[in-house]
């Protein structure tokens, strides 16, 4: 059974890729996610706010004795707030290139392109074999149009492109007015790779504290529905990589991602509810399917389930909806 495949011009040993976790903060933790069946690893991602933190804490240092003060400093968190900074994790890329035989991916957040040009080339020179731009961006801005989000995204590409020279990928938020218009303009721009989708982390309220908190869950299998729909419409009509991620949690979701026309698919939350040897399940739960099916190769059954394959491609339109809509039998009629 051949399970291999391409991501973004990167041979993988299978498709199932551990995407950027804390699981990955560490040499001993990525070496677990390879001895436990990962064919590639995103490392935890190096954020843009660390990137300025460290170069306003460069320029207070080189500022002290003077009556000259960096105000900015105090928009930025105490040193102690970021445990790794960029140092740190292109020491940690350095090692782990060396102690480990997959691919290691670079991720770096933001949502500018301010200095991530320079920090991509220091991912590459550290061992990292592609940089995966997980650009975060919530606009809060009322005058901020979807045109300027858009070309934000489109610029951080190029610039990014043009300071490396291993594979690039995007993780690609869903809040776009024509996703698809939006993926070909960065696959045009020179994105080898799109990441569907990003994830945004939506505040809760705490009503006794009267505070805005942090609230995080883990991903479900339910989630897949977008992502595969999306994958399955763009297969065939990109240079770009496909990546999925979100939802998944069992082999299930690996061969659905792969059918709709992914060639890598990632997972985090199963990870961290199960343990990382849960990539072993993934993986050989993912053999087990093709050869009960009389598949031959990933290869074989990829993009089968996409628009450009089945047999009514409106499935995935409007046509699709109505038949939804009438489908549905009410439990007491």
């Amino acid at each position: 059974m051949d399970l291999t495949t391409t991501y973004m011009g990167i041979p993988l040993q299978h498709p199932i890729v551990a995407s950027a976790s804390p699981l990955s903060s560490s040499v001993a933790g990525i070496r677990r996610l390879e001895d436990a069946g990962a064919a590639a690893v995103v490392l935890f991602s190096l954020f843009e706010e660390q990137l300025r933190h460290e170069s306003a804490a460069l320029e207070h240092l080189m500022m002290a004795g003077t009556e000259s003060f960096a105000e900015s400093l105090n928009y930025f968190p105490e040193i102690d707030d970021y445990s790794v900074g960029p140092d740190h994790y292109l020491e940690l890329l350095r090692e782990a290139s060396a102690a480990v035989d997959i691919p290691l991916i670079g991720s770096l957040n933001g949502i500018t392109n301010d200095g991530w040009t320079e920090y991509a080339r220091l991912m590459q020179q550290a061992g990292a074999k592609g940089i995966e731009l997980n650009i975060y961006y919530i606009p809060a801005d009322l005058t901020t149009s979807g045109r300027d989000i858009e070309q934000r995204y489109l610029d951080i590409v190029t610039a990014v492109k043009s300071s490396v020279t291993v594979p690039v990928a995007v993780k690609l938020s869903p809040f776009f007015s024509a996703i698809g218009a939006m993926a070909k303009a960065l696959d045009e721009a020179g994105a080898d790779a799109l990441v569907l989708f990003n994830r945004f982390y939506q505040p809760d309220f705490d009503l006794e504290a009267l505070e805005v908190a942090p609230n995080l869950h883990l991903s479900s299998p339910e989630e897949i529905r977008l992502p595969l729909l999306w994958i399955a419409i763009l297969y065939g009509q990109l240079s770009a990589s496909l990546a999925a991620t979100r939802g998944v949690d069992s082999s299930i979701e690996v061969v659905k991602y792969l059918m709709a026309g992914a060639d890598a698919v990632m997972t985090t939350s199963a990870l961290l509810k199960h343990g990382v040897d849960h990539l072993g399940v993934l993986r050989d739960g993912l053999h087990t399917w093709l050869e009960n099916h009389e598949y031959m190769s990933v290869q074989q059954m990829q993009g089968s389930m996409s628009q450009r394959n089945v047999a009514d491609p409106t499935a995935f339109e409007r046509a699709n909806y109505i038949k939804t809509l009438e489908s549905y039998k009410l439990p007491y009629s």
